[in-house]
């Protein structure tokens, strides 16, 4: 497939409603939900990661906005998985200094940032932002100052822009620079939405399971008595169950 078009017309062949009253019903798309008012065609997650096998290689960036643009949430994923697919191949051992190769993975981050509101659910973010600009942090590239750009995305009023601010330091957690975790779990551990309190909480569980156990340690004495118990939950699942019960209590 070569055209956006050709990609929703065929999505949209694959239909199934008996999975997208399921799908409506698991992502909260019901009135004064988080998920209000999106539409599902009723494919799987691996079903739409299949689609995107079937892209031609060179499928144009171009394409993307009318992806991104489809009242079909898996229509959306299909485009925000096939820029993932595009940065990875640009972000090789072999590209990442490589010139072209750096242009191109701004282009890519231009385009997912300009739509960022288009992932407008939890699963549409997590599982682009950590491949797309959690490892676009951490490579080289034209933009200056790359922190901004994260900034601006924690410090919007959009629930999904603040969680990809957060989500996207999986990868640097991953890729050994807890700094970034850290730093936005400070900036959202006061938020409203049990949403970010998930996002927050699963990030710090997972730079320290990545980085250092003591620095998660150091966070939580910090900050124990003023986290929401959601967040430190989710940030102390890994522990044992008397470090666990230590923090609970705390």
């Amino acid at each position: 497939m070569t055209t956006a078009k050709e990609i929703i017309t065929y999505m949209e062949s694959l239909q199934n409603e008996e999975q997208r009253k399921n799908l409506m019903r698991f992502f909260k798309t019901g009135e004064g939900d988080y998920g209000c008012g999106d539409e599902f065609l009723g494919l799987k997650v691996p079903q739409t990661r299949d689609v995107v096998k079937l892209v031609d290689r060179n499928f144009q960036l171009t394409e993307i906005p009318e992806l991104l643009m489809c009242r079909w949430h898996e229509v959306r994923l299909c485009g925000f998985l096939i820029l993932v697919d595009m940065f990875k191949k640009q972000a090789t051992k072999k590209l990442q200094n490589d010139n072209i190769a750096i242009q191109k993975r701004d282009d890519i981050i231009r385009l997912y940032l300009k739509y960022a509101e288009q992932a407008n659910n939890w699963d549409l973010v997590d599982l682009s932002a950590p491949y797309t600009l959690g490892h676009w942090i951490m490579l080289p590239s034209k933009v200056k100052d790359k922190q901004l750009v994260i900034d601006q995305l924690a410090q919007s009023d959009n629930l999904w822009r603040q969680r990809m601010s957060m989500v996207c330091t999986w990868m640097t957690s991953k890729m050994g620079d807890p700094s970034w975790c850290l730093k936005y779990a400070e900036i959202h551990i006061h938020h409203p939405h049990d949403l970010m309190h998930k996002a927050v909480g699963w990030m710090l569980r997972e730079m320290g399971k990545r980085v250092s156990m003591e620095l998660l340690r150091d966070f939580l004495r910090k900050h124990v008595h003023e986290m929401n118990r959601t967040t430190l939950r989710y940030a102390i699942e890994k522990m044992n169950d008397d470090e666990r019960n230590y923090w609970m209590h705390a």
